[in-house]
């Protein structure tokens, strides 16, 4: 996948482009909002700036809009801007979650018209694993002017989706557990199932069993199924773990892919939302 990079890769970025290449470290825990701040102040990749997917690529949730809502188009411009981030930075990202965060950064970035984000495959683990060197100094970035290229077709609302439940040219592609989607558990929100219609591709499935992405053939086997000419719509449950399903469906050649941002959760704070249990 043209978008990972392993942890090789990146140390050669670092010592060849320093100037134009800003690391990003993504780390968070779900249960824990403060636990990625504090993993970051304990040791990071050099150079790398913290961005944390609860208080920087969330705005705080109301009654709809799902568990992570996007902020503001500028307010997030802006945020980018702050930490040194235009259209010509290079981007890696990287968190200690198999690569889900750093694929929200990733999206967002994208969904602004940032077309360089690339993803640390193996997170901070695999630089760990790579014998490279980490620091605890929090850098100073030099602040950037961000002009958002907004991709406004890469996001789908609750009404877009609504209008293509009976769309025989589009297909919901839902990227939770098994276990969530059939409705046998929900921990996180208040009602289980999934949006009629969905296919479930978890998104844990995008990995070998040594843990890396799938690439290539393997990619495309994993995808077979899903026909290339009709638009595919990817939810989770909050607009995170969709992401690298997202990613993943880019990389093996679809053209038309979207995210329902507010996602599940987003769906059943609505209660006329229809709602479908079982595989």
């Amino acid at each position: 996948m043209d978008k990972l990079i392993n942890a090789g890769q990146l140390k050669e970025w670092m010592h060849k482009k320093p100037e134009s290449l800003l690391v990003v470290d993504v780390r968070y825990v779900l249960t824990e909002p403060n636990k990625g701040r504090e993993l970051y102040q304990e040791g990071h990749i050099p150079g790398a700036v913290y961005v944390s997917l609860g208080e920087d690529l969330s705005k705080k949730g109301g009654k709809h809009g799902g568990r992570h809502p996007l902020p503001e188009v500028q307010e997030l411009a802006s945020f980018f801007g702050g930490i040194g981030i235009d259209q010509d930075t290079i981007v890696v990202a990287y968190d200690q979650n198999k690569g889900s965060f750093a694929s929200r950064l990733w999206w967002q970035l994208e969904y602004l018209g940032h077309n360089q984000t690339y993803i640390l495959e193996g997170g901070f683990e695999g630089w760990q694993g790579a014998g490279y060197d980490v620091s605890a100094e929090e850098p100073k970035p030099t602040a950037k002017t961000f002009d958002a290229n907004v991709r406004q077709e890469a996001r789908l609302t609750r009404q877009d989706v609504l209008e293509r439940l009976a769309d025989d040219d589009a297909i919901l592609i839902d990227a939770r557990a098994p276990e969530r989607y059939s409705g046998e558990s929900e921990p996180l929100d208040k009602k289980g199932g999934h949006i009629p219609g969905a296919l479930n591709y978890f998104w844990e499935d995008l990995l070998d069993e040594s843990g890396h992405w799938k690439r290539n053939e393997a990619l495309t086997e994993h995808f077979r199924s899903l026909p290339k000419t009709k638009e595919i719509i990817v939810y989770c449950g909050s607009g995170v773990t969709a992401c690298p399903n997202v990613l993943a469906l880019k990389e093996a050649g679809f053209t038309n892919v979207k995210l329902y941002s507010g996602s599940w959760s987003d769906w059943v704070s609505y209660e006329d939302s229809p709602i479908e249990k079982g595989f």
